[in-house]
C-alpha cells in the first residue's frame, strides 16, 4: 500500500495540471505560423527557430521557480538532403531538453516527449502556414505543463521533459536523442511519446473525452536469438519491456484516474505509421505512445482551407483542453510513480515444470523493501492477480500450475511505489 503522504501526492499532481496553461501554450505554438523542421530559424516570431527558443525559455522559467532544478539545453544533429526523401535542404535538427535530476538514482531516466515540428499537406513545404495545434502542439504543451507541475517535487530518479524536432520528416529528433542517451550510458526506464493528445471528436463520428490509446511493441527488436528461442518454448510473445511499461501506465491510471479508459493497443504504432518512441525502441529502450482514441484525419497533415464544404487544417479551435489536461495528468502521475520507485529486478528466474506450483527467484534490488509477484491468464492483457511476498528474493506459489499463467515480479520501496513488472528471463531447472 502507498503511504498516505505519497498517495495524496499523486492526487495533488492531478489537481495541479492546468487546462488554462495548456491552452495558452498551444495558442502560442500555433502563432509561430509554421514549425516545419526546415522553416525559418532566424525570425523571432515565425518558424521552428522561434518555437524552440520559446520552449527553451519556458523550461528556463520553470527552472527559476524550483531553485534551478532543471538542466535546460539543446541537443542537435545535422541532417542532409542527400539520401532523405523528406528533407528539402541540409539543416540542424534541434531538440529542447530539460532534465530534472533524481536524488538517489540520477542515471535512471523517465522521459516525456512532445514534438515541436508541424507540417502542411506537402511535407517538403516549409513556408506555408502549418499551425499544428493538435499535431503536435498539444503534446509539446503537455510536456511543458508536466514540467511545471513535477518540478515542484523531488524524485529519486531523473525525469526528462523533451521537445523533439524532425518527426514529420523521418523521426530524426528521436533518433538523435536516443543515440545521445545511449552514448552517455543513460539507464532509461521508459519513454512516453505524446503525439496528438487533444482531439475528442473522431472522423468516425465518435466523441469521447475519456478514452486514450497506449501503443506498445510486443518485444524489443534488439532481442538475441537465444532470447527468441526461449520465448518460443516458455512464452512472452507480448511481454517485452515496452509492453510492461504500457501495463504500468494502465494500472496507475485505473488506480488514480478511474474515470479514464486507457486502451492498450498491441501494436508499435498506428497501422503503417510511426512516432517518436520508435527510435528509442530501435535501441532496445522501453517506449510507448500515448494519444487520443479517435483521430480526425481532416485535421492532420492538411493545408488550412475549405474544400467541398469541409474545413481542413490542424487549428486551435479543434483542441479540447480539458481532455489534453487529462492526458497530461496521465503522464505526470506515471512519471512521478516511476521516478519515486526503486529499480526493477534485472534477473527473474522461473521454474515449476510438472509441479502444482510456480517458483520464482530474482536478484535483490537496491532501495527495495519488498517484492510483489504478479500473474495473469496467458490471454489476459493485464496483470490480474498479485501477491506481496515481503523482502525475500525467492518464493513459491503453491497450487498454481505454471502452464496456465504468465508471471512477473516487481520491486516495492519504503514509500510503497512499485517498479514495472519484470517478465522471467531465466529458468530454474531441477
Amino acid at each position: 500500500m502507498l503511504s498516505a503522504q505519497n498517495h495524496q501526492q499523486i492526487y495533488n499532481i492531478i489537481d495541479a495540471v492546468s487546462a488554462k496553461r495548456i491552452k495558452q501554450d498551444v495558442k502560442t505554438l500555433t502563432e509561430f505560423g509554421t514549425r516545419n523542421t526546415f522553416s525559418d530559424t532566424v525570425s523571432n516570431t515565425r518558424g521552428i527557430g522561434a518555437a524552440r527558443r520559446w520552449i527553451k525559455n519556458e523550461f528556463n522559467a520553470i527552472s527559476s521557480t524550483c531553485n534551478s532544478c532543471l538542466n535546460v539545453f539543446y541537443q542537435k544533429d545535422f541532417v542532409k538532403k542527400e539520401g532523405n526523401s523528406r528533407v528539402p535542404h541540409d539543416a540542424w535538427v534541434v531538440n529542447v531538453v530539460a532534465v530534472q535530476k533524481g536524488t538517489k538514482y540520477p542515471n535512471r531516466y523517465i522521459i516525456m516527449t512532445g514534438d515541436i515540428d508541424s507540417r502542411a499537406s506537402d511535407t517538403m513545404d516549409f513556408t506555408t502556414d502549418a499551425p499544428g495545434a493538435n499535431d503536435n502542439a498539444s503534446g509539446m504543451a503537455g510536456t511543458i505543463e508536466a514540467a511545471r507541475v513535477l518540478s515542484q517535487y523531488q524524485f529519486e530518479s531523473s525525469i526528462v521533459y523533451l521537445g523533439l524536432s524532425g518527426e514529420e520528416q523521418g523521426l530524426f529528433g528521436g533518433a538523435g536523442f536516443a543515440a545521445y542517451a545511449k552514448a552517455n550510458n543513460w539507464d532509461i526506464v521508459g519513454v512516453f511519446n505524446n503525439d496528438m493528445i487533444g482531439n475528442i471528436e473522431g472522423v468516425d463520428g465518435v466523441i469521447d473525452n475519456r478514452s486514450f490509446r497506449i501503443f506498445s511493441e510486443p518485444v524489443p527488436p534488439t532481442e538475441t536469438e537465444k532470447q527468441r528461442k526461449m520465448r518460443r518454448f516458455y512464452g512472452g510473445e507480448v511481454d517485452g519491456v515496452s509492453r510492461q511499461l504500457a501495463r504500468y501506465i494502465y494500472k496507475t491510471t485505473k488506480t488514480y484516474m478511474p474515470e479514464m479508459n486507457p486502451m492498450m493497443i498491441y501494436r508499435l504504432d498506428r497501422f503503417g505509421r510511426g512516432g517518436h518512441h520508435r527510435p528509442f525502441n530501435d535501441l532496445g529502450f522501453a517506449g510507448i505512445r500515448i494519444m487520443e482514441a479517435h483521430e480526425n484525419y481532416t485535421q492532420q497533415h492538411q493545408d488550412v482551407r475549405i474544400e467541398n464544404g469541409i474545413t481542413y487544417g490542424d487549428t486551435f479551435e479543434h483542441v479540447n483542453f480539458d481532455y489534453t489536461k487529462k492526458l497530461t495528468s496521465v503522464n505526470a502521475i506515471n512519471l512521478a510513480s516511476l521516478a519515486n520507485s526503486a529499480p526493477a529486478p534485472t534477473t527473474v528466474a522461473i521454474g515449476g515444470i510438472v509441479e502444482a506450483a510456480a517458483k520464482l527467484k530474482w536478484n535483490p534490488v537496491d532501495g527495495a523493501v519488498g517484492y510483489k509477484i504478479y500473474w495473469r491468464d496467458t490471454t489476459s492483457p493485464t496483470w490480474d492477480y498479485s501477491r506481496p511476498v515481503g523482502n525475500v528474493t525467492e518464493f513459491t506459489l503453491d497450487g498454481i500450475v505454471i502452464d496456465n499463467f504468465y508471471f512477473g515480479v516487481a520491486s516495492i520501496n519504503e514509500n510503497g511505489f512499485e517498479s514495472p513488472v519484470v517478465f522471467p528471463n531465466a529458468i530454474i531447472k531441477k
